[in-house]
């Protein structure tokens, strides 16, 4: 009955407020206590009795009186920050106010007058909220956010107290060495405090107060200039807030540590609620949207003002001795891990979770299965892009491999599923990240022994073969909107392609059909780039038959079956007669299954399906072109890097970039310059959608004259003649004896001399920044339904959809 009448008292209390037409005192504390002094309510009963609509008409019809109300509740969070919230009543005050907080400030950041609001000072009453003298004039932004960071450290409230609490030590909360009471061991720090659920749930709804402070960022619409700072982030991650460096460990710790299965028990996830789990999620929530990150000017000075030396488990564990770096200290930090165990934790702690969902019992839904796969990647990918020692931590071991496994996975399960083209994008840029470097092509040729289930043909063989066959699937049978995606997927297998040792004839075949399908004339001649995958493809022909032709005989036989396909584009006709015809033979949009090899998919897969109608998605910005966020880089002879220059401008003709055309070098690196300034067009569209384009004669003769098939060719013309004897000698008809025959061949001497390893390379650029600032946010909004933070306010950095 109590929690009833607390519920009727606030609604009393917000009917008050939105029905005065005359401004409320601040120092009317008998009104505006009963906000958070006297009610009982849960964050849903808020969101419950805060309705938008009255929101927004405080906001316009009695403007004084919400920014009252927003004032006040700061100063109590200020007030208990100080005070070290001793009593229960205390505690539940700082809990209401925070709850309150978190349901209004969305509504003061859609409104532009508004958005300054909180980076004032209120005239009169900023000495309320300053803490020290010279505090004079702080904005309530600023106190609003050091007052959650003191309280995520708060003896008995959000951390376990190491001494008897007494009215004495109340005093004592701002002397308190927050290095001393991180959340959880692992990075930085040694003991693992104990669990506790009280704990865990209040600093699980600061966090959500903290999300909500930094997702300013919605409300702004996205644009190309991605120099604006989020101020509330760069604030919260200066030298301003004194627990950066403990806070900064305790969520990642929290999320590296977490294990969903526990003990293994069957079904305890069922019995038991799992408060951790609230706090892993805010918790990863909270480090990506800090972690973005524009580089600029070394900020020496911050980190000499905030040296992590002061805590002893930082000095011990990283080391922190060379000032300079990102203004932002948590990307500071994070860039700065780099003892093995600490990567090695960081490590197995994602890959644990990522291969969560992949756990295969056999009692049904008997093991918990996290949902937040999508925020761990995109933890992954700025471990990966701002600690160069991670990643290069990550590839020296097969231990990549199990971050690879459920990327193809999640790649595989959402390729029809239109929601969730922004896990496809992250999985897809993860993969091109590591393809870059040498040591990820050579770990995936190690056996795939594990079986995940994943509706793709039955095949025995090594990791290189898995993804091979996966993105042949998404890229055959994926939605239209993958399309873009194509040319990552293609440049993934040419970067691997030079370290491939041998692929499985499953393999072979897919790659073959790809370049079957991909090299008919209507599909060409349709759209200004689609032969820039045919050169991609016969670029990871050439670099396997130049660097590992004595394993791969699986795809030597499958381009000498497939031989008609490299005849046909060498001789591929280029008068504008053929070329009408060919585009008037267009076939179905998508990319035929005929000649490929559909074996049964593994046992206990399920198929890839679309989403449920209904089904909201954040839209995404388009996808920079691959020519902008990779960088070509030759490999030596010592096995070392040279970055390859642009030499191409946009406006290059095709004429000067014909020079560069070599077999290894895919002609797409010249030709798309000139074309990525284009919008993106549907590769297997109608020819109708590219109206104001169309091929003509010269236009197929310019790129036709730079197909790198060369080698190919010579390969067909010493190894046909051979194999046509031997099955005429023998009376062959099983391939088994053919591929002994090409086993034990070789070509040596007979091929044109092996071009140089190009590899492309994942490079930063503003597209790339401001896409994953859309998608980071686009996933936070859909993630957060309970309550629903941010649902029917005017979110403008992306659009909400119904599949």
């Amino acid at each position: 009955m109590g929690n009833a009448d607390s519920k009727l008292h606030f609604r009393k209390a917000v009917v008050q407020l939105t029905t005065k037409t005359q401004p409320v005192e601040a120092s009317d504390d008998v009104f505006w206590d009963q906000f958070w002094v006297d009610s009982s309510t849960t964050v849903q009963d808020v969101f419950a009795l805060v309705p938008a609509a009255e929101i927004r008409a405080v906001r316009e019809e009695s403007p004084s009186n919400l920014a009252t109300l927003c004032y006040k509740a700061v100063e109590r969070l200020v007030r208990g920050a100080d005070s070290g919230c001793p009593s229960e009543k205390e505690r539940q005050t700082v809990l209401n106010c925070t709850r309150l907080l978190t349901r209004i400030l969305p509504y003061i950041f859609e409104d532009a007058d508004w958005r300054g609001f909180f980076w004032s000072t209120i005239p009169g009453r900023a000495g309320h909220l300053d803490r020290d003298a010279d505090d004079e004039g702080r904005p309530l932004a600023e106190s609003l956010l050091l007052a959650i960071a003191d309280l995520l450290f708060c003896p008995d409230f959000t951390i376990q107290s190491h001494k008897k609490s007494s009215p004495d030590t109340a005093d004592d909360i701002r002397a308190i060495d927050s290095c001393e009471y991180i959340w959880e061991a692992g990075v930085g720090f040694a003991q693992a405090p104990p669990l506790n659920y009280v704990h865990d749930l209040n600093r699980t709804e600061l966090l959500k107060l903290l999300l909500t402070c930094f997702s300013e960022a919605m409300y702004l619409p996205p644009s190309a200039e991605n120099k604006v700072l989020n101020p509330w982030i760069s604030f919260f991650c200066s030298t301003d807030n004194r627990h950066a460096l403990p806070l900064f460990t305790s969520l990642l710790n929290v999320v590296c540590a977490y294990d969903p299965v526990g003990y293994g028990i069957p079904y305890n996830h069922l019995l038991f609620s799992d408060y951790r789990e609230q706090l892993v999620e805010q918790a990863v929530q909270i480090l990506i949207v800090t972690l973005e990150h524009e580089a600029g000017s070394a900020a020496s000075a911050a980190l000499q003002a905030l040296d992590p030396s002061t805590c002893p488990s930082a000095e011990e564990e990283h080391e922190v001795h060379t000032p300079g770096g990102p203004d932002n200290l948590f990307v500071n930090y994070l860039s700065r891990i780099h003892r093995e165990e600490d990567l090695s934790f960081v490590l197995k702690g994602l890959a644990r979770l990522l291969n969560n969902p992949l756990i295969q019992t056999y009692l049904p839904r008997s093991t918990k299965k996290i949902q937040f796969h999508q925020e761990l990647l995109i933890l992954f990918w700025k471990f990966c892009d701002f600690n160069k020692k991670f990643l290069f931590f990550v590839l020296k071991s097969s231990d990549v491999l199990d971050m690879l496994i459920p990327i193809l996975f999640y790649l595989n399960d959402a390729r029809a599923d239109q929601s969730r083209l922004g896990l496809m994008h992250i999985g897809v840029f993860i993969l091109l990240l590591l393809s870059g470097e040498r040591n990820f092509g050579v770990r995936l040729n190690k056996p795939y022994a594990l079986r995940v289930p994943m509706d793709i043909p039955v095949f025995t063989g090594t990791h290189a073969d898995l993804l091979i066959v996966i993105f042949h699937k998404i890229i055959s049978s994926g939605h239209q909107r993958l399309q873009p995606l194509f040319d990552c997927l293609l440049t993934i297998i040419v970067n691997i392609s030079p370290y491939l040792k041998s692929l499985s004839m499953v393999a072979a075949n897919k790659l073959l059909h790809l370049l079957e399908a991909f090299s008919t004339p209507w599909f060409l001649f349709s759209s200004l780039q689609n032969h820039h995958l045919v050169f991609f493809l016969l670029e990871v022909c050439n670099n396997i038959i130049q660097y590992q032709f004595d394993g791969n005989f699986n795809l030597v036989y499958a381009i000498i079956r497939k031989r008609n396909v490299f005849h046909q584009l060498a001789n591929l006709p280029s008068d504008t007669a053929s070329i009408q015809r060919a585009l008037q033979k267009k076939k179905r949009t998508g990319i035929s299954r005929t000649n490929s090899v559909e074996n049964e998919s593994m046992e206990g897969s399920r198929p890839a399906v679309p989403a449920e109608p209904g089904t909201l998605k954040a839209s995404l910005e388009a996808t920079p072109g691959i020519d902008k966020i990779t960088e070509k880089s030759q490999v030596s002879q010592d096995g070392t890097m040279i970055t390859v220059p642009h030499l191409d401008s946009p406006h290059t003709s095709k004429s000067s970039s014909a020079a560069r055309a070599s077999d290894s070098e895919s002609e797409r690196d010249h030709e798309v310059n000139r074309t990525q300034s284009e919008p993106a067009r549907s590769r297997l569209s109608s020819v109708s959608s590219t109206a104001a384009w169309s091929a003509n004669s010269d236009w197929v003769s310019s790129w036709k004259a730079k197909l790198p098939l060369q080698t190919i060719m010579r390969l067909l013309q010493v190894l046909v003649p051979q194999v046509e004897k031997i099955c005429i000698d023998k009376g062959l008809t099983d391939e088994s004896e053919i591929l002994k025959f090409l086993q034990h061949g070789t070509l040596v001497g007979l091929l044109p001399v092996p071009h140089p390893i190009l590899i492309r390379k994942y490079q930063a650029n503003a597209g790339t920044a401001m896409w994953f600032r859309t998608y980071i946010w686009g996933v936070i909004y859909l993630r957060n339904v309970d309550p629903p933070i941010w649902y029917d306010t005017d979110i403008r950095l992306f659009e909400i959809q119904r599949i």
